[in-house]
């Protein structure tokens, strides 16, 4: 959670852990985001944390891996791919499918084509709104999922995005028969003390600050759906 004094306080997920230092990647949507983006080079700024859980990395060991994700939502799935790109020989194959609104709502595009340099590896992109210089697909991110080939049985997908993306891609996902124990998705839902006392971001039985935000789908799907308090 990252604080600027005399603003407020707003979780924000690590991008990246690389030479020492910690990533965030901020879209500014209130005050506080507008506040953190007028900082200048040592200025301060507050930090606690990290709280919850962490995708499954580990537990991805052998299998290959499908990222699916939307916006901004490819931020906490980026040290995913980096460990991933680090630690190639682990893991089976990697399909990473990302959308996002228009062309200059895509974050990381320097990125891209390390992404598709990256052994044994797949990357799609797509807009859900093309302009004149976009050459590449148009569509939601979804209609990218029956276009690439998955084995099911050795397949953990890793989803982050908008709600109402993630219940569609979810969707998309069992029908290509991938078990709903082996789909993960991160809940963002608004976080204040961190450790699962004040009950804002609780989902359930579940608070996500504490026991996410990333949660298997077959223990959320019940709640998946339910406005947050």
């Amino acid at each position: 959670i990252l604080y600027v004094y005399g603003g407020g306080e707003i979780p924000i997920s690590i991008s990246g852990l690389e030479d020492g230092k910690i990533m965030h990647t901020i879209k500014i949507v209130g005050a506080v985001t507008r506040m953190i983006s007028k900082i200048k080079e040592n200025d301060i700024i507050g930090f606690r944390g990290p709280y919850g859980n962490t995708w499954p990395v580990k537990e991805a060991e052998g299998f290959d891996i499908l990222i699916v994700s939307g916006g901004i939502g490819i931020a906490p799935l980026r040290p995913v791919i980096m460990e991933v790109e680090r630690n190639r020989d682990r893991y089976g194959r990697m399909i990473i499918l990302y959308g996002a609104r228009t062309p200059r709502d895509l974050v990381y595009r320097r990125e891209f084509e390390r992404y598709k340099r990256i052994r044994n590896t797949e990357f799609h992109v797509t807009v859900d709104r093309g302009e004149e210089e976009w050459a590449g697909a148009v569509g939601v991110v979804t209609t990218l999922i029956p276009k690439v080939d998955v084995d099911p049985k050795n397949t953990i997908a890793m989803v982050c995005g908008p709600e109402i993306m993630m219940k569609f891609t979810v969707k998309d996902l069992i029908k290509k028969k991938i078990p709903e124990e082996r789909i993960y998705i991160s809940m963002e839902r608004r976080m204040r003390c961190g450790i699962g006392q004040c009950g804002h971001c609780q989902v359930g039985p579940y608070f996500v600050c504490k026991d996410g935000p990333v949660f298997q789908f077959s223990k959320i799907k019940g709640y998946f759906e339910v406005e947050q308090i």
